[in-house]
């Protein structure tokens, strides 16, 4: 047996064999004891190898799924080796096949794939051709069939940096690469298998689509030109395929995707605006925790991929607005809503159709499903009227893809019985009357009961053993049961079966013969319905591309009748698109913020070509982030294609969406919280365009004063100049307000705050000009800093702003050098304000000299302080 287990583990060297003997799984050697240190299961020993114990830890069969859920998620592959062989006509040990392998990203049971997310599989393939290297990534998710695949080029770094976006978009539970590939190397949480390079063959791969898709060409699908993506196709093909260990049938399309075609997402910006996780790894509170009213596991995971894959084609966006409109007009969202919350998960279901995986009770929750297919289209129609797209909008092709599968629907209500087993080892999953022979089995043994009951009552007249019982189980079979007091009346014909401590059991030549029909029965009925689930699910199997695009209708259904709930309860407004550039929100909120709080302070954000640039200044906890946030989110909710938090929302057309916000660092990569700022930052501004949307806050805090101010400067200056991107830019750095004088297109914005007494009240409004302080030490003090401490910073923060004023050079802050081509005209800007200035200056200087520390208090000081100042900046 150790021999036949050896030679299955050498053709799976990488991953943990689960070796079936009766009823567990076992595993051996390193095996046992990875298995036994990961699960926490005891380890054990049988027998001796080479003088050495052999360590064992093992399973129960039934609890398989809960143990591979567990190394799944600890990214471990699992070959599972079943007996295929007699154990009643083998001769030696049972013969034993793999039958299945579990990997991170070819997972299908129900039990072990996350209800509302994918977990693709990927692999990519690179071509190097005169200092240009060509990448393509091929992807599939196993449990709905969606294969993808993309291509591009440039030099080996921008391929890096492109390579890296691409992961953090599709996020795949594992990868496939190359024994010689590296590029995957530092791509942090996700399971990397490599495989041989052959492979990747791009002929072969190109081979493979064909086959995989039973087609003569490619050009359908997009795909003409592409080769690397090709070969990464071939290897995943080839992987996913030994994984399951059958053909993928359910795999029927291709879709091509291009760079252009969504809003381009970097991992800082979906961190960032937290949109299916919070920036500390939480699931709630999220845009899509927020949103997802979706009755369907589908629809869940359809908006999660809408969230992350906003379409640049405003006609997309457009096209699911007026779904919304016509769900909130037709008042149809309350029934959809209740039928949805019927319908199974179609999608995976029928993938487990296609892989032979299904379960009994998966077939009848499917027979289920469809069974409200009409219910759904009569809602569906009547949401079409005048403005609505009529007979070719977004709702008719809904409607168009829920149309009944009469004759799949027809084989399940007649083959499936209404509330069937668990497993089909367990009998009672065919309804009667599908099976003649079936049916005749199932008499045999379900009669066994009234027998039984006949044969006591006559046992006992005739043995005059009042307590007499006829039983039986599953290890002993039938019996009659006698207490040890009344064995003397027992009949010659009894022989006896088992001695229990208070009684006998025994059997009759007649009960003998019953037995070895009703058991006979019993198992051929079993050996019935196996077989006739294997025909059931091959009969299926021409149904699985009609039950696939109805599962794509209910998922997109789903999602938008859950954005319409959503835009209805919380006053949502539909978003206008227009082919101008400009951002005009008026009355936005924050739409996850807005539910946490008791009263959310709705503000406006206009940017149109001429004003680009907004420098937002203000208090800490005065809502800069929440402000920035929330003027992102309703752009991409806009893209999306649902209703966004405003009043209304005009927006052109965005290319990607970026985000500079917070201070985190990567210790373990050997980056402090500076240069993630600053890796963060050159991200932005190498790829922003004039037609993204950039959020940057606080840049340039992390080191020291005049360098961040210096580097904070430039970098607005570049976005204002170069990307003139629309840009959302907060600073406490006072010295920026002074950009929008020498660059029209930018403009001060400040989020106002009101100071009583020692305290400070945040107003969260947004208004026009600069701040004109921060209230650091205010808010401070609300955060608890002792008294003694905030007393102590008021006064050094006289004599600081002293000294700064000065030390002021007597030239404009951000002149620039002699060889910038803005200097002559900043230095002629700069001329007739100096004048003012530094007489300003002397005032205050003088001003200060003639305070009297003992008669006034530090409050009064600094307040004198900033009115002078104020003068003096003016």
């Amino acid at each position: 047996m150790m021999q036949q287990y050896l030679g299955i583990k050498e053709n799976h060297p990488t991953m943990l064999v689960f070796y079936r003997m009766g009823d567990f799984y076992e595993l051996f050697f390193e095996d046992a004891e990875k298995a036994s240190r990961l699960l926490g299961i005891t380890l054990t020993a049988r027998g001796v190898a080479s003088g050495n114990p052999i360590k064992m830890c093992g399973v129960p069969f039934h609890s398989l799924d809960g143990y591979l859920a567990k190394l799944v998620k600890l990214g471990e592959s699992v070959a599972i080796c079943e007996q295929i062989g007699d154990p009643a006509t083998s001769k030696g040990p049972v013969e034993r096949k793999v039958m299945r392998v579990v990997t991170p990203g070819t997972l299908t049971d129900a039990d072990l794939l996350p209800e509302k997310a994918e977990r693709p599989l990927l692999a990519m393939c690179s071509i190097t051709q005169r200092k240009t290297v060509t990448t393509g990534l091929a992807w599939l998710s196993l449990a709905s069939g969606a294969l993808k695949l993309m291509e591009f080029s440039g030099d080996s770094s921008t391929v890096a940096v492109r390579l890296q976006q691409e992961l953090e978009r599709i996020v795949p539970a594992e990868i496939l690469s190359g024994d010689n590939g590296n590029l995957f190397d530092d791509y942090a949480g996700t399971h990397i298998n490599r495989v041989p390079d052959w492979h990747f063959d791009v002929v072969g791969g190109h081979k493979a689509l064909l086959d995989q898709l039973g087609v003569a060409t490619l050009t359908g699908f997009g795909a003409d030109g592409l080769g690397a993506a090709f070969g990464a196709a071939g290897a995943l093909l080839r992987y996913a395929q030994s994984t399951q260990g059958r053909g993928l049938q359910h795999v029927r399309s291709l879709t091509t995707e291009t760079e252009s075609e969504f809003i381009g997402l970097d991992a800082a910006t979906r961190r960032n605006l937290e949109l299916t996780e919070t920036i500390r790894g939480q699931e709630s509170p999220t845009l899509f925790s927020l949103l997802d009213h979706c009755r369907t596991a589908m629809g869940s995971r359809m908006l999660r991929h809408w969230l992350h894959h906003a379409r640049r084609d405003q006609n997309v966006a457009r096209a699911r607005h007026e779904a919304i409109a016509a769900l909130a007009q037709s008042e149809a969202a309350g029934p959809l809503a209740a039928t949805l919350a019927q319908v199974p998960d179609i999608e995976r279901i029928t993938t487990r159709i296609a892989l032979l995986s299904a379960r009994p009770r998966d077939l009848a929750a499917l027979r289920d499903g469809l069974l409200q297919l009409p219910a759904l289209r009569g809602d569906v129609v009547r949401c079409y009227g005048p403005g609505q797209g009529g007979e070719t909008g977004l709702l008719a092709a809904i409607h168009a893809a829920l149309a009944t599968p009469t004759a799949c629907l027809d084989l399940l209500v007649r083959a499936v019985a209404q509330e069937p087993a668990a497993m089909v080892r367990d009998g009672g999953v065919f309804a009667t009357g599908f099976d003649a022979e079936l049916d005749e089995l199932r008499a045999l043994s379900e009669n066994a009961g009234q027998f039984l009951l006949d044969l006591e009552t006559r046992e006992r007249a005739r043995t005059g053993i009042a307590n007499l019982r006829v039983e039986y189980n599953k290890v002993h079979g039938f019996y009659i049961e006698v207490t040890h007091g009344q064995t003397d009346k027992v009949p010659d014909d009894y022989r006896r079966r088992q001695t229990l401590k208070n009684a006998e059991r025994y059997i009759t030549p007649e009960l003998k013969v019953f037995e070895d029909k009703a058991l006979s029965a019993q198992d051929k009925a079993l050996v019935r319905e196996k077989m006739l689930y294997d025909l059931l699910l091959a009969d299926l199997a021409p149904h699985i591309g009609t039950l696939q695009t109805i599962s794509q209708g209910l998922a997109q259904l789903d999602t938008l009748n859950a954005l319409t709930e959503h835009a209805q309860q919380h006053n949502w407004a539909a978003p206008q698109l227009v082919d101008e550039p400009c951002i005009n929100i008026v009355e936005g909120r924050h739409p996850v913020v807005e539910k946490q709080i008791e009263r959310f302070i709705a503000n406006d954000c206009r940017f149109v070509n001429e004003r680009r640039l907004l420098l937002i200044t203000g208090p800490n906890m005065g809502g800069k982030s929440t402000f920035m946030r929330q003027v992102a989110l309703i752009t991409l909710l806009a893209y999306v294609g649902s209703y966004v938090p405003a009043a209304s929302a005009t927006i052109g057309p965005i290319d990607r969406i970026f985000t500079r916000i917070g201070a985190t660092d990567d210790l373990a990569g050997g980056r402090s919280t500076f240069m993630v700022e600053m890796t963060e930052s050159a991200a932005i501004l190498n790829g922003a365009t004039e037609h993204s949307l950039v959020l940057m806050d606080e840049v340039g805090r992390g080191t020291s004063t005049f360098d961040g101010l210096a580097l904070a400067w430039a970098i607005a200056r570049h976005l204002i100049d170069t990307s003139r991107s629309f840009t959302l830019f907060a600073t406490h750095y006072f010295e920026l307000t002074q950009l929008p004088d020498s660059h029209p297109s930018a403009a001060n914005v400040h989020l106002s705050a009101v100071e009583h007494k020692d305290s400070i009240v945040f107003l969260h409004a947004v208004q026009a000009g600069p701040a004109s302080q921060s209230y650091g030490l205010q808010v401070a003090q609300l955060a608890g800093v002792p008294q003694p401490v905030i007393k102590a910073a008021r006064k050094h923060l006289a004599r600081l702003e002293a000294q700064a004023l000065d030390a002021t050079p007597q030239r404009d802050l951000f002149a620039a050098p002699a060889t910038d081509p803005y200097a002559q005209e900043e230095e002629e800007e700069a001329v007739a304000p100096l004048a003012a200035l530094n007489a300003a200056q002397q005032a205050l200087l003088d001003a200060i000299a003639d305070l009297d520390p003992d008669a006034l208090t530090p409050r009064d000081a600094l307040e004198q302080l900033y009115q002078l100042k104020r003068l003096a900046a003016a």
